[in-house]
């Protein structure tokens, strides 16, 4: 299965992809859990309740009701979790919302594993290109840096003119 590189060049809270897989960097109490609430989550995965309830109002995740609280299922969790990592990497939300609505298929997640594929290798080239022309930028910029430090060098300070009376 696909899933985020080393643990160690994970920013904080970062998971794997699948959200049938489980999450690193789990919150203590996680483990076995299944339910969690707005807080819980909040906490596991550094956003703001805000954040949640956006993505429920998207329809990326489908929490339960208990009176007025929500309650998010395993499911909602691992959905956040891919969520978070894709938002992470650059992805738009509809991005998102495509891979992650493949799940519903009933492919065994076939069709799902080859769209995160492809999209995940249209991102890469586009953030490839994007290296190319910061890398460009700063190329231009130090030049021109070095032009303007050759120019201030060259010229001598002119020595005051005595004053006429």
């Amino acid at each position: 299965m696909f899933s985020v590189s080393s643990p160690d060049r994970q920013p904080s809270g970062a998971h794997t992809w699948l959200p049938d897989s489980p999450a690193r960097g789990d919150a203590a109490g996680s483990a076995g859990r299944e339910h969690y609430s707005i807080t819980h989550l909040t906490s596991e995965f550094g956003c703001t309740a805000r954040t949640l309830r956006f993505y429920e109002d998207e329809g990326l995740i489908a929490p339960a009701r208990v009176g007025s609280a929500r309650v998010y299922s395993k499911r909602d969790r691992a959905r956040l979790a891919w969520i978070m990592r894709a938002k992470n990497v650059g992805f738009s939300l509809a991005e998102i919302r495509e891979m992650i609505d493949l799940y519903d298929l009933g492919d065994g997640r076939i069709r799902q594993r080859q769209v995160t594929i492809e999209r995940c290798r249209q991102h890469v080239a586009k953030l490839r290109a994007q290296r190319e022309d910061i890398d460009a930028s700063i190329a231009e910029l130090t030049d021109f840096i070095a032009l303007i430090e050759r120019m201030e060098a060259d010229q001598t300070p002119a020595m005051p003119q005595p004053k006429d009376s």
